[in-house]
């Protein structure tokens, strides 16, 4: 993701170690996409080393993190470099490496720590979850679903709204419609401010022909989260087709505004909510 969205992060990352993913135990590292963050606080097992190795692994992690919660990803690189040559199968070191890389353009390097993190710790909703999205961005949706099916066998992520969410949105790519309504309500029910369930069901009912129940999901989605070039590029579009063009330009001016280089941007240059 270009250094440009930095600001636009949303890092919710719990600091109680649960056992499970309930609230928002999650890190969203673009509107687009959520990925889960491990609790930085009791993760390392003594048995992999000493009480003061352990102690001290705990440490890093836990100002690693603190990098990555203020966009510092050159921190985040180095730091998770040492992590890992301590210990080479740290699921929670790959996965902030790979968020690391992901926001700096290097997103064939993010889905190897990704799945790396998945092979540390397969038992492990969130990381499997990830490597999942990440899978479904570089189109690989059908064999996503085979990951975030994985997560959500794990019991304490079956009822997560990150993986549910993304799940859904990657379902519908391939067609497989029901699955996809079906996990994005469920999302919704268990997180109402969703904005990836919300910007998806937005998506899926402006394509079926429901303008108003689309102006519906993109309002909550926009209400839910910071906006990025994809809510705003479709909530002009709702807009234009339930004939509110002053709200439709409105929009296309916050994207043109904000986001000047997306393609969005460029794709609504003529001002008409991205209609060429």
């Amino acid at each position: 993701m270009p250094l440009r969205n930095v600001l636009m992060l949303v890092f919710l990352i719990a600091v109680a170690a649960t056992g499970g993913c309930g609230g928002k135990s999650y890190v969203s590292t673009s509107l687009g996409k959520q990925h889960h963050i491990e609790p930085a606080v009791n993760r390392i097992s003594e048995s992999k080393g000493s009480r003061n190795g352990a102690a001290s692994m705990e440490r890093d992690l836990a100002e690693t993190e603190r990098y990555l919660s203020v966009g510092d990803f050159a921190a985040v690189k180095r730091m998770t470099a040492a992590i890992l040559k301590r210990q080479p199968a740290s699921a929670q070191a790959h996965t902030y490496m790979a968020i690391a890389l992901d926001q700096t353009g290097d997103s064939t390097g993010a889905g190897t720590h990704y799945l790396r993190a998945a092979e540390a710790a397969p038992s492990n909703g969130a990381v499997l979850g990830n490597y999942g999205i990440w899978l479904c961005e570089q189109g690989r949706a059908a064999e996503a679903l085979g990951w975030f099916d994985r997560a959500l066998a794990v019991p304490a992520y079956a009822d997560s709204p990150v993986i549910l969410a993304n799940s859904g949105m990657c379902a519908g790519k391939v067609g497989q419609q029901q699955r996809a309504e079906r996990e994005l309500r469920r999302a919704i029910e268990l997180d109402p401010e969703n904005p990836v369930a919300l910007g998806a069901l937005a998506r899926r009912e402006f394509e079926a022909g429901n303008a108003f129940g689309a102006r519906a999901f993109s309002e909550r989605r926009l209400a839910a989260a910071p906006a990025d070039p994809e809510a705003l590029l479709l909530a002009s579009q709702i807009e234009q087709k339930l004939g509110d063009s002053a709200a439709a330009a409105r929009y296309v001016s916050k994207l043109k505004t904000e986001f000047p280089d997306a393609k969005e941007a460029r794709s609504s240059a003529n001002g008409d909510g991205g209609r060429q």
